[in-house]
């Protein structure tokens, strides 16, 4: 009896592990639907709000953007590359650091509280050590100017040589929405699997090691890397997408700032109200070998997010839509003796 028990007992624990591989990758998968669903609704919300506040306040008729395209097409007429750069160099590198600039702010001085209050590891970074700092900028800055800066200027001439990214007439907004679909498909895929690899003895010693110095990561840091895993997890993944498509100059701008305000969110340490939780690459920090990828849809497929999905970061891995920081609502579990 006792052993027809176990044998029972060891079908139904086998039975109920099998059906929780394919419902957790299924649940990860309807996770990231929900999340590049939600973006692009927003950006439509977001784009038609916007077309009619400009229309009804500021005179603006007929199709604005691709108007207002037409002025800026006509402005660099003849100097192509020189639009395509502004788009592709400039407008990105400004996204990134005003929104890593704000964030500095609160990094340096622990200041204001109601937004330090967020902070995911509680005792890190309060304030970020000023030496580590100026280090961590100095390796982003060479990253972006002399790294990223050739990239896009490949990219430039792969998609020129294809098509005209700087073309006259703006692609139809739910092609671009579509796009930035298959932009962030491609992302998770490449970003994921070069990401593993660089995880592997060999590669992390001589070059992912470095970004790993952050345990509890900062906005800043997102890119800062070995120039070697900036080309290879970093840039490619995102730059991959637009040349793939030739996707028009309006949209590869969009999906650079996109990613890069992205991954900012994704290391900046504060579970903030009403953004993306940053859990997932937080804890990736903070154990090293769990959640590699962007959405966790071939985390969940590969089994490199088990132990996360046993931890209070999983049950924080959500959407905040309150001002109750959730290491309030879901405290950690009290220490043993305690």
């Amino acid at each position: 009896m006792t052993v027809e028990t176990r044998i029972s007992d060891t079908r139904g624990a086998d039975s109920s592990s099998r059906q929780e591989g394919p419902g957790g990758l299924w649940d990860s998968v309807k996770k990231a639907a929900f999340v590049i669903g939600s973006g692009i609704l927003f950006l439509a919300a977001f784009g038609n709000s916007l077309t009619w506040h400009l229309q009804r306040f500021w005179g603006a008729s007929g199709d604005f953007w691709q108007n207002l395209w037409t002025k800026l097409y006509l402005a660099f007429e003849g100097h192509d590359t020189a639009l395509f750069y502004l788009g592709t160099m400039l407008i990105p590198s400004v996204a990134f650091w005003a929104s890593n600039g704000l964030l500095l702010l609160v990094d340096i001085t622990g200041k204001p509280s109601f937004i330090t209050r967020y902070r995911i590891q509680v005792d890190k970074n309060n304030p970020v050590d000023p030496a580590k700092l100026r280090h961590a900028v100095k390796s982003v800055i060479f990253n972006q100017v002399f790294i990223s800066g050739p990239m896009v200027v490949v990219c430039y001439h792969l998609m020129s040589w294809r098509g005209d990214p700087c073309g006259p007439e703006l692609p139809t907004f739910h092609w671009a929405l579509a796009e930035l679909a298959i932009f962030s498909m491609l992302e998770e895929v490449m970003f994921y699997y070069s990401h593993r690899l660089f995880h592997q003895p060999g590669l992390y010693k001589h070059f992912h090691k470095q970004h790993h110095e952050w345990t509890a990561p900062i906005g800043v840091v997102s890119i800062y890397a070995h120039p070697l895993e900036h080309v290879i997890s970093n840039t490619l993944p995102v730059v991959i997408g637009p040349v793939i498509l030739g996707s028009h100059l309006s949209t590869t701008t969009l999906w650079y700032c996109l990613a890069l305000v992205s991954t900012t969110i994704s290391h900046c340490g504060y579970h903030l109200p009403f953004l993306p939780s940053p859990e997932f690459h937080d804890f990736h920090h903070l154990r090293f070998n769990q959640c590699f990828g962007v959405f966790g849809v071939l985390d969940r497929l590969h089994g490199t997010d088990t132990k996360f999905r046993q931890t209070k970061q999983y049950e924080r891995h959500t959407l905040l839509t309150s001002f109750t920081p959730l290491m309030e609502s879901i405290p950690d579990s009290p220490k043993k003796g305690q």
